[in-house]
């Protein structure tokens, strides 16, 4: 096995990412792709710990902006998390990978509470640990969730995998001429609003020193990641 550049990493996935061809709900063949995916990187020993957003179930802000108390809201966005992480956990243990579901909202019947010390235990013994409920507080995205796991974990880098190679300028589905970014700095992030993750996110990583790296969820672009190869678009410092 060659030296891996990130030997422990964060994956931050967007809830739309289970939602496969519907653009809703959780596709258990979208689901399966995935967890394939992830299979290889596990492969090489890296320890992984992962936050899924709710989306394709129940979005707060949406709700929020029609009207919803946006507390109530987000706790909803919050739950609908853990039905992902649920679906992610079954998915990667069908093909044999231990996993734990740690929410940071109570509910010990379905998963185990978000416990620091006991997430970065089971990573040491090779268990995906699949975070979810947010924060476990209104007014934070999945975004910030990630980017604070990822710095309580001490994760080596973030990784956002999305249905595109990196971040564009332009969208690259409606603009051929779109152009691919291979580095922007922090503050790039921030002041262009590059949509990459949440300010507050990206503030949190900045001030850690930790890398977001954004790359295809598919095509082994994670697997190629971890190895060292030059993959996707990294969010660093200057």
């Amino acid at each position: 096995m060659g030296e891996l550049r990130y030997r422990r990493i964060l994956l931050k996935l967007s809830g739309e990412a289970l939602a496969g061809p519907a653009g809703f709900g959780i596709d258990p063949a979208t689901v399966s792709r995935l967890c394939a995916e992830l299979g290889n990187v596990l492969r090489y020993g890296v320890e992984l710990a992962m936050v899924i957003g709710g989306g394709n179930i129940f979005r707060g802000m949406s709700a929020s902006a029609k009207g919803m108390d946006r507390s109530s809201a987000d706790y909803m966005g919050m739950l609908a998390t853990v039905m992902n992480a649920v679906a992610v956990q079954d998915a990667l243990e069908k093909l044999g990978h231990a996993t734990r579901v740690l929410s940071a909202i109570t509910m010990q019947e379905v998963c185990e509470p978000y416990i620091r010390r006991r997430a970065e235990r089971h990573l040491e013994k090779g268990r995906v640990v699949i975070c979810a409920g947010g924060t476990g507080n209104p007014y934070f995205t999945t975004d910030t969730a990630a980017a604070l796991r990822g710095m309580e974990l001490k994760c080596d880098a973030i990784i956002k995998a999305t249905k595109v190679d990196g971040v564009y300028d332009k969208d690259p589905v409606r603009f051929p001429d779109a152009v691919k970014y291979k580095t922007v700095s922090y503050d790039e992030a921030i002041q262009k609003r590059l949509g990459i993750m949440d300010a507050t996110a990206v503030s949190l990583a900045m001030e850690n020193n930790v890398p977001i790296i954004v790359c295809n969820m598919f095509n082994g672009d994670i697997t190629r990641l971890v190895l060292g190869e030059d993959v996707g678009t990294v969010v660093q410092g200057e």
